[in-house]
């Protein structure tokens, strides 16, 4: 029997999950390797059906073009809207026609009689309505379809980018581009095409007055060509004040979003009027922007609307001279004063489908930014799984320096902001041992879990899992395997319960309550009122700092991962509750290679060697006493961390003196 599938029994007959890894359905041809089947943890099962088309790739066609393939996903009702809209302006078109008759048979000619054609009207009327009713329906469905769908490929894209990317993009813009501008996409994607129907209105009109008049047609579109000019104007000016709104409506959403999350800095430093200073400033800019928008609407649209009304002033002159001279009858007259009538409308909103094209296509651009960057660390194509993993983890001449760019930078910039963090690091952790990582602050610990997860790719050198390049390695089975800890741990707005069942969302409560009596978090949840039920705040600040890195503890366990890695993780909890965590972590780390970046003696305690990092490079490898005795740069990072725990147990002093940290724990550890 291997070492993992004895942590797997002794940790199942413990109360816990499986791991992760080994429970992943996954199939290999046995003669190469390579997986069959996409990896999936063990306990997660997608139910998420994917938009049927995405983004077209291709940067050189037109924005139009490249979202054509998601509309084009649901042309059946695309389309439906779009005839039956179209039949019911055709009735409409028809309804002056037919009243012309009315006039010259039933009332000059007196050959028919007018009921005749008041019914035919109401019939056509209720047709009408009919066509509206199925029209709008489904354009509407189209429209939150298509919103839908491109939120899950942004979304889905999200997911998919690498840590860099989420170093150098503000949140507020990815809020702002996944809402506001997919909605102004959405919008223009959707009813910019009924307005061209609506639109087609005027040259089915123009038909009908060509066969009443073909010199009074004429006069009447003699205004065309000016609306045209005027149209042109209109959109070149519109579009670059469209993309600063958006942008800057972005901004305000940066600021709001830091302050929601940043609340409890913001008050501590009193810099509430500061921030409403910040928040003034942005929503200024935006006002500009909107005011603009306003003053470059508010001079050409009411030329685009209001030229078409030339054509009627001409029409009731050159009209007007035709009937008084017998060359026209009446009836056509009035006929053609109703096709003029019917043209305004479509040229009114000529105007605002200019509008909305340019506020889309600032907005699709922004949208195209981010799908268009594309992640950095990704699986290889002959990329295989990591299963039945032992826990071998070697560092061999690694080098990592992080990249300070920003988004989406400009073709041909150099980043001259690259920072070196590790230096040739060589590091060796044997299959259920546990070392220790401690060295100054900044000196590259957490780096050195970030690479093993490979959240970044290391700039030189290998790190290998079981004898395999971690970028040979697909990320999931890869990710799946390693369970990390981190010194901030983010809790999601739900229950307890499904934050410590997060990485295995069909574990049994009794496995649930094992790993959270384990990671000596059990005692506290039993007096929250809901218990395991209890819905955390937003980051689940409802909970204190060491509540929440008991939680996260929970939750890495829970998935009984063969490499465990703790950042730092026990640095927010009471040095007394952490040393009741400790007998049941030493339990859960047989058998367990496990990575502890530490800064406590007491979290040192744990590991079976330490390792000293400094500028990124290690200094020295041995265990504590060894260390103590050979290595004064050890004896004074230990000085700073004996001084930073004094002044955290004063701190959790004062916290039980509150009643924060007064949790009784389970002697018995409750392995997993």
């Amino acid at each position: 029997m291997s070492k993992t599938e004895d942590r797997l029994d002794r940790a199942t007959a413990d109360g816990g999950g499986g791991n992760g890894a080994t429970g992943a359905s996954v199939t290999t041809a046995p003669a190469h390797g390579l997986p069959l089947a996409a990896y999936v943890p063990m306990g997660v099962t997608s139910r998420y059906a994917k938009p049927k088309a995405t983004v077209d790739p291709d940067r050189s066609k037109s924005w139009i073009k490249r979202a054509a393939p998601i509309v084009m996903a649901h042309k059946v009702q695309f389309f439906s809207a779009l005839i039956f809209s179209f039949l019911g302006l055709i009735i409409q078109v028809w309804i002056p026609k037919i009243l012309q008759n009315g006039i010259t048979n039933a009332l000059i000619l007196r050959t028919q009689p007018l009921h005749n054609y008041v019914e035919l009207i109401a019939v056509l009327g209720l047709f009408t309505g009919i066509f509206g009713y199925i029209s709008r329906t489904n354009l509407y469905k189209v429209a939150y379809a298509i919103e839908f769908d491109l939120r899950n490929i942004l979304y889905e894209h999200f997911t998919r980018m690498s840590f860099p990317f989420y170093d150098r993009v503000q949140s507020g813009q990815l809020i702002s581009r996944a809402n506001s501008d997919i909605r102004s996409v959405q919008m223009y994607l959707t009813f910019a095409p009924m307005i061209l129907v609506q639109c087609s209105i005027a040259l089915v009109a123009f038909a009908f007055m060509l066969s009443i008049s073909v010199p009074l047609a004429f006069v009447a579109m003699a205004s065309m060509p000016f609306i045209y000019i005027v149209g042109v104007k209109m959109r070149k000016s519109l579009f670059p004040v469209s993309w600063i709104i958006q942008s800057r409506l972005a901004e305000v959403a940066t600021v709001v979003d830091e302050n929601v999350n940043g609340v409890r800095v913001v008050r501590s430093f009193a810099a509430e009027q500061q921030q409403l200073r910040q928040l003034s400033t942005a929503a200024d800019r935006v006002q500009w922007g909107y005011i603009k928008d306003a003053d470059l609407r508010a001079r050409f649209a009411p030329l685009v609307q209001n030229l078409s009304q030339v054509g009627l002033v001409l029409v009731l002159l050159v009209g007007g001279w035709m009937v008084i001279h017998e060359h026209l009858p009446v009836a056509s007259i009035v006929s053609f004063n109703l096709y003029l009538v019917m043209m305004q409308a479509p040229f009114m909103m000529l105007g605002m489908l200019i509008m909305m094209g340019q506020r889309a296509s600032a907005s699709a651009g922004r949208i195209y930014e981010i799908i268009d960057e594309q992640p950095t660390i990704v699986d290889r194509p002959d990329a295989v799984d990591l299963v039945d993993s032992e826990g071998d983890v070697e560092f061999d001449g690694v080098s990592f320096a992080y990249a300070a760019d920003s988004l989406l930078s400009k073709p041909g910039e150099e980043d001259d902001g690259r920072r070196d963090i590790l230096r040739d690091l060589n590091l060796h952790l044997h299959p259920g041992e546990t070392v220790a990582l401690v060295g100054r602050t900044g000196s590259g610990k957490s780096t050195v879990a970030r690479v093993l997860a490979r959240f970044y790719d290391a700039t030189g050198g290998t790190v290998r899992v079981d004898g395999h390049d971690v970028r040979d390695l697909t990320l999931t089975s890869l990710r799946a395997n390693i369970g990390v800890v981190l010194d901030e741990p983010f809790l999601f707005s739900v229950s307890i319960r499904d934050n410590i069942a997060y990485g295995r969302p069909d574990a049994s409560m009794e496995e649930v309550v094992a790993a959270a009596t384990a990671a000596g978090a059990a005692g506290f949840i039993k007096r929250l009122s809901d218990g395991y039920d209890t819905v955390v705040g937003e980051r689940g600040y409802t909970l204190s700092g060491g509540q929440r890195q008991r939680i996260a503890i929970a939750r890495a366990l829970l998935v009984n991962p063969p490499i465990l890695i703790l950042d730092d993780a026990t640095s927010a909890i009471d040095v007394k509750v952490e040393q009741r965590i400790h007998s049941s972590l030493r339990v859960l780390m047989e058998g367990r290679t496990t990575l502890i970046i530490a800064h406590r003696l007491s979290t040192i305690s744990l590991a079976d060697r330490v390792v000293l990092l400094d500028n990124g490079r290690i200094v020295a490898d041995g265990t504590h006493a060894e260390l103590l005795a050979s290595t004064p740069l050890y004896s004074e990072v230990l000085a700073q961390a004996a001084s930073e725990e004094q002044a955290a147990e004063a701190a959790a002093a004062g916290s039980e003196d509150l009643g924060l940290e007064d949790d009784v724990l389970e002697p018995e550890g409750g392995a997993l």
